[in-house]
């Protein structure tokens, strides 16, 4: 029979990507969760997790075993608010992980509102440089742009593109470029963040329609400036020093009060549209299932694009 604590690690072990990070969760060293996941094993009788070179992994008989404690787990620590009449059902700790700008120019009004409507339920909001580096533990991870070789599960949330931008005295000097291999002759503002490859910038030209007439092309980019904050690098622009690549949702709103200018607008770059990343797409928590309704619903028109 499984005790409250077993569900507890299994939930833990599930919303992890190894012992390590399901141990901080609970508070336990890495040896103890090892210990306790084993008597689990020989209590049930089946393998509930398999070591992997880049952590753990749930067998299928971990996973719904997992989906069984978190729904358990969440009707257990759902009582006191249906047993006081309250609206607000929801309750529990979510933690989510959200890179700076973009969380808090429109996640943390997203976290307000949410917590505004289930007063009971505490959210931790982590703004960090780099959210997959710091996502251990996390119930969901914003991210923007599509996440290559991770075990994380995407969730759509909104569409993003990305401008080349620069301002309106820089655009007027570049109008007459007609290819983006021109780029090279000019000062480019790099945003070095994720540990991307930031400064090769990939277009396909598209016509007034919107349809693609070019094969991709790619090109590299070299610049005497450079940051890890998205602020920094727009705002360099704004005040003329250089060729940006931003994504639309901090850029857009300059561009239509004409403090930046688009530069080569019929090649368009590589988009990156904004995914809310979960640890497994099945036994996701209340938690977590009331976040991405309530995201789907903020980002529904996309507010950059309204």
């Amino acid at each position: 029979m499984l005790r409250l604590e077993d569900m507890q690690l299994l939930r833990a072990l599930g919303a992890s990507q190894s012992l390590a990070a399901a141990a901080r969760l609970l508070d336990l060293t890495p040896p103890a969760v090892t210990v306790r996941l084993q008597r689990i094993e020989e209590r049930m009788g089946v393998r509930l997790a398999t070591r992997a070179a880049r952590g753990i992994s749930l067998t299928d008989e971990g996973q719904r075993l997992t989906q069984e404690a978190i729904d358990i787990l969440e009707r257990i620590e759902s009582i006191p608010s249906r047993i006081s009449g309250e609206a607000a059902g929801v309750s529990g700790h979510l933690r989510v992980v959200a890179p700076f700008g973009f969380g808090r120019e429109y996640v943390a009004p997203l976290v307000r509102d949410l917590h505004r409507s289930h007063p009971n339920l505490a959210i931790s909001l982590i703004l960090v440089e780099s959210p997959l580096a710091a996502a251990s533990g996390a119930d969901v991870v914003i991210s923007i742009g599509h996440i290559k070789r991770s075990s994380w599960v995407g969730h759509f949330l909104a569409p993003n593109d990305r401008f080349l931008c620069a301002s309106p005295a820089l655009a007027r000097g570049l109008s007459k470029l007609k290819h983006p291999s021109e780029l090279t002759q000019h000062a480019y503002l790099t945003l070095r963040e994720n540990d991307e490859d930031v400064t090769r910038l990939r277009f396909t030209q598209h016509d007034a329609a919107g349809k693609r007439t070019s094969k991709a092309v790619a090109v590299r980019l070299s610049s005497a400036l450079s940051s890890n904050d998205g602020t920094v690098v727009r705002d360099w622009a704004l005040d003329g020093l250089g060729v940006v690549a931003r994504s639309e949702w901090d850029c857009a709103r300059l561009v239509a009060e004409g403090k930046l200018k688009r530069v080569l607008p019929a090649w368009r770059l590589e988009p990156a549209p904004v995914i809310a990343l979960t640890p497994t797409r099945q036994g996701l928590t209340i938690r977590q299932r009331v976040f991405l309704e309530a995201a789907k619903q903020a980002f529904d028109p996309a507010p950059w694009r309204k």
